[in-house]
């Protein structure tokens, strides 16, 4: 038998059996990874070179921005910056249908742009507005639903550490552009969220009574300036080439921290426990990239991502038919497997074929980092739900139900990022990245 297919069944069993033991993906990735290496190569020189792909894999800059933005993203829960931001957002929606749950909405949205993280936004808004969404009338399983089918608006609305990822195995294209395209796509994606929402809530009877004045409207925006001025500060430092997106996590931290003391939200005896959670999230990220590597490597060496290519092609020459089973595939693929690794992985593989057919990496990045964005609020292993039915006090089964709506809206956007590439490329092409 030939090597080439040796390896890859070699790789496919030893992954699947070691996912089907219980063992994290990282661990199932770089096992059977080793596994199909010395296969290929003699087993001293198959050890090395998983050591060096891992090494090569990490060794770039724009992923230093990683570890800077998880930071960041904890600092901000913790600095009294989501009370703010929910205040803003409920004073912005005013006499809306459901006026607190569009307010979640937004402020995921708010805090995502800070953030960058769907769990975080889920755990600061869902644990802040809940309990004032129960006092108000509004049933856990909606509130919850609504929590988590915004939250995951912070993973494309930048800075979003999936972006900065897909850049490292996207080929060419900058974190700056990636950045630029994910605006849209994010703001549509909270719009859906929030039409739905508010159609559900008016059936309810979910009417706002709690009028805010005009002034305190001004004090709420006045009280959240500081905190939205970051996105501000990221996004206009990269786009007049200040400095980079790496260098922009730096200094979202060093903000962040000072935001933090101002409002008296962390103490200096908070720091140790905010960064040994941020560097037990980071490692997590960062050895999955590096195993990822080694697979990666594989892949080209076996040349599956050229079968898979031509086994698809060979179904159909449509790139309608051919762009809607690739998102199928990927939605399958993100009910079980979190967005990095499934970026690694999945990325070589199909956007070969969607650039064959015309469509610009840019826009290939924003539709796999979407599809995973969905993925992260399915059953069996949507982090993001999880997370959300934790701090919204339900069970899976419970906001499950509320929950098909607001798929449904998502999936219509998700058709529009995938057959409209302005969607994507409008922005980074007014700022001349494309």
């Amino acid at each position: 038998m030939d090597v080439a297919i040796t390896a890859t069944i070699v790789m496919v069993v030893a992954l699947v059996i070691i996912l089907l033991m219980g063992a994290p993906i990282a661990v199932a990735i770089g096992m059977s990874s080793a596994m199909a290496m010395v296969v290929i190569l003699p087993t001293n020189v198959a050890l090395v070179t998983c050591a060096q792909k891992m090494f090569t894999g990490l060794n770039s800059f724009p992923l230093l921005a990683i570890p800077f933005f998880v930071l960041a993203g904890n600092l901000m829960n913790n600095g009294g910056i989501a009370i703010r931001i929910i205040r803003l957002a409920e004073a912005l929606c005013g006499r809306l249908p459901g006026a607190l749950a569009e307010s979640n909405v937004l402020a995921n949205m708010f805090f995502g742009a800070i953030s960058g993280s769907g769990n975080a936004a889920a755990a600061a808004m869902g644990g802040t507005i809940g309990p004032i969404e129960a006092e108000r009338g509004y049933s856990k399983e909606f509130s919850a639903a609504v929590n988590i089918a915004s939250a995951p608006t912070g993973m494309l609305i930048p800075p979003s550490n999936a972006l900065i990822v897909f850049s490292t195995v996207g080929g060419s294209i900058s974190v700056a552009a990636l950045f630029m395209g994910g605006y849209i796509p994010g703001i549509l994606w909270g719009l859906a969220v929030m039409i739905v929402a508010g159609y559900m809530a008016k059936k309810r009877g979910y009417i706002n009574t709690n009028h805010v004045d005009a002034a305190t409207k001004v004090k709420y925006f006045v009280d959240a300036i500081p905190s939205l001025f970051l996105i501000v500060i990221i996004i206009g430092g990269i786009l007049s080439g200040i400095f980079t997106a790496t260098e922009a996590s730096g200094v979202a931290v060093a903000y962040a921290l000072i935001l933090g003391f101002i409002y008296k939200s962390i103490k200096a005896r908070d720091l140790p426990k905010i960064i040994l959670d941020s560097a037990r999230t980071t490692v997590i990220i960062v050895f999955l990239i590096g195993v990822s590597s080694i697979m990666s490597w594989i892949m080209a060496y076996t040349e599956i991502p050229t079968i898979i290519s031509n086994a698809m092609l060979s179904l159909t020459n449509s790139k309608v038919i051919t762009l809607l089973i690739i998102n199928l595939v990927l939605l399958f693929v993100g009910t079980f497997m979190d967005p990095t690794p499934a970026i690694l992985i999945f990325t070589p593989i199909f956007l070969p074929i969607c650039t064959g057919f015309g469509m610009s990496s840019l826009q290939f990045g924003i539709m796999i980092v979407y599809n995973l964005c969905i993925g992260a609020i399915t059953p069996p292993v949507g982090s993001v739900l999880f997370t959300g039915c934790k701090v919204g006090k339900v069970t899976i089964e419970q906001v499950i139900k509320t929950l098909l709506p607001f798929f449904v809206a998502i999936i219509l956007v998700l058709m529009i990022v995938t057959y409209v590439p302005a969607v994507s490329e409008f922005l980074p092409r007014l700022n001349g990245y494309i």
